[in-house]
């Protein structure tokens, strides 16, 4: 098992920032150098039927070693990274967490501490991987790569652990949304998978948001300003009016758990021309499409008041809620619930307050439930993952190989 921690250190060193501007697939070159050496790899290790496609998608068998007929299993992760931080000569330490702060880079003066995150104090005595504080880590997914590997090979050197055929699956440009989009689940060929995306150890997922973005761009009118009196039309301040519109307690700042929101995630613009992306967010099938309706209603009054045509929206639906495709073959949330108890992890089962690949494939005919890789603070210079969570995930995927294998 500890040649999962040896696999990280070497995966995080490349740099797979996705890139959202990018109309290629994968996103960024690098994710193409970094699935090159992941397929070599996997070959070397004893993976049969390994496939690298021209859009980055690496699939996998590891053949069944019984003789009675079982479902397929599948395990994915994703190789981009966030192009919320720097993922480029990413320099990765191993500290010995003895309680109080980390100092990850002494002089910029960066300090992780229990006081910002309180979750620290749970891993005294534990090794931690954590950034230097320039870059982000990259355990979101690159922890989750190297536990499925290092649980692939674990079987291959252990036949006497039974387990039916087994896919693996590697995708790119998750981070932004493109992970499941040319992911092809009848090659593939399971009949349910897990994605390992999840965040500290325990935490099993088969709830997510429904999503949905919204463009929005607001036409002003500029004229010189001492001469603007009912002649100006400023679509920075109708901007900044559209949001205060809005229910300011449903953002992300200010909700958890189940709540939804409204998320602003960018703006700029000048007084001819405003542009405004939201992010729309809720678990509920109704509630999402309230507050997609309250999007437009929004629109629709200030283009009342300022003209049509001032406001122009146009909003898409990103995901739905993987629950609807889940209930349906519950046994497989329970396969891995099981499989958590038998190596003395406790099942920690929270809901997604984001998207996964495992949310789109569930629609594509793959259910796909999420476990944990162990990883805290994804995306930024505070990420960190303890070298036991990511020991305890790879026992889990083995876990869970051996009791789809009993039929259960």
């Amino acid at each position: 098992m500890e040649k999962v921690v040896e696999r990280f250190l070497r995966y995080v060193k490349y740099d797979t920032k996705a890139d959202e501007a990018s109309a290629t697939c994968p996103s960024s070159a690098s994710q193409m150098i970094l699935a090159k050496d992941l397929a070599k790899e996997m070959e070397e290790i004893g993976l049969k039927e390994v496939s690298l496609d021209e859009n980055g998608y690496i699939m996998a068998t590891l053949p069944s070693n019984i003789d009675q007929d079982v479902p397929v299993v599948g395990f994915i992760a994703h190789m981009d990274t966030s192009p919320d931080m720097a993922g480029a000569d990413v320099k990765p330490q191993l500290v010995k967490y003895e309680g109080g702060d980390i100092v990850l880079n002494k002089k910029e003066n960066i300090i992780l501490s229990p006081r910002d995150f309180p979750e620290l104090e749970e891993y005294v005595g534990r090794t931690l991987i954590t950034t230097d504080g320039t870059t982000l880590l990259g355990a979101d997914n690159k922890a989750g790569i190297a536990e499925i590997i290092t649980a692939m090979e674990y079987l291959i050197q252990h036949p006497e652990i039974p387990h039916g055929t087994i896919k693996v699956g590697f995708t790119p440009d998750e981070e932004i949304g493109r992970g499941a989009d040319r992911f092809d689940v009848e090659k593939f060929g399971a009949a349910f998978a897990y994605t390992v995306d999840g965040g500290p150890i325990g935490e099993l997922e088969y709830e997510n948001f429904n999503a949905a973005g919204a463009k929005i761009i607001i036409h002003g009118r500029n004229v010189h300003p001492g001469s603007a009196k009912n002649k100006m039309k400023n679509s920075t301040l109708i901007g900044a009016e559209l949001a205060g519109m809005l229910p300011s307690n449903e953002t992300p700042g200010h909700t958890e758990g189940y709540e939804g929101f409204y998320h602003l995630n960018s703006i700029e613009g000048n007084v001819e021309e405003t542009k405004m992306n939201y992010i729309i967010r809720e678990f509920d099938k109704n509630k999402f499409q309230e507050r997609k309706a309250a999007v437009q209603s929004v629109v629709d009054a200030l283009n009342e008041k300022y003209g049509d045509g001032t406001v122009v929206l146009e909003m898409k639906d990103q995901y739905y809620n993987m629950k609807e495709k889940i209930d349906e073959v519950k046994h497989v949330v329970e396969i891995a619930h099981q499989a958590m108890e038998e190596v003395d992890v406790k099942p920690v089962i929270v809901p997604i307050r984001g998207g996964t690949d495992g949310a789109r494939l569930s629609y594509m005919g793959l259910p796909t439930p999420n476990i944990f890789t162990g990883g805290h603070n994804y995306h930024g210079r505070y990420e960190y993952i303890p070298t036991f969570s990511m020991e305890k995930a790879v026992e889990v995927v083995v876990k869970i190989a051996e009791l789809c294998a009993k039929g259960q």
